[in-house]
């Protein structure tokens, strides 16, 4: 099971100065960014919106297996806006040693950083209870 929530404020810079509204290298990010979640399949969510002259991008999806595009896809907008930042949560039961925790990706301006996410890890017994039906926490 391969699920992740998340999102990302995107940005061209860091720079506080270079935050003007629907600046053309910022629509120019969006082309390029907006072009990406047709070419992931799959039934996940993927919306990348304007919102207050900002651009958001959420992503969220529930799959049977490990989707690396999807990861990737995360640290690709980093690479395209080096400005950015935002979250995405990942529960992954094929991921070898790490199959019983919540990772969180971290991306600030523009770089991802990979940590546990300590108030949902681990998985049992903080959000499921043993197999076997012993109760939880």
């Amino acid at each position: 099971m391969f699920e992740y929530h998340g999102w990302i404020n995107v940005q061209e810079s860091a720079d506080a100065a270079d935050d003007t509204l629907g600046s053309d290298g910022l629509r120019r990010i969006a082309g390029a960014v907006a072009a990406r979640p047709a070419e992931i399949a799959g039934p996940g969510l993927l919306d990348l919106r304007w919102m207050n002259g900002e651009l958001f991008l959420h992503l969220g999806g529930f799959r049977n297996h490990r989707d690396p595009e999807v990861l990737a896809f995360f640290g690709e907008v980093g690479r395209l806006a080096p400005g950015s930042y935002g979250v995405m949560h990942v529960r992954d039961d094929e991921d070898p040693g790490r199959e019983n925790e919540v990772r969180v990706l971290r991306m600030v301006r523009g770089r991802v950083t990979d940590g546990t996410e300590a108030a949902l890890s681990p998985c049992i017994p903080v959000l499921e209870d043993p197999y076997g039906g012993q109760d939880g926490p």
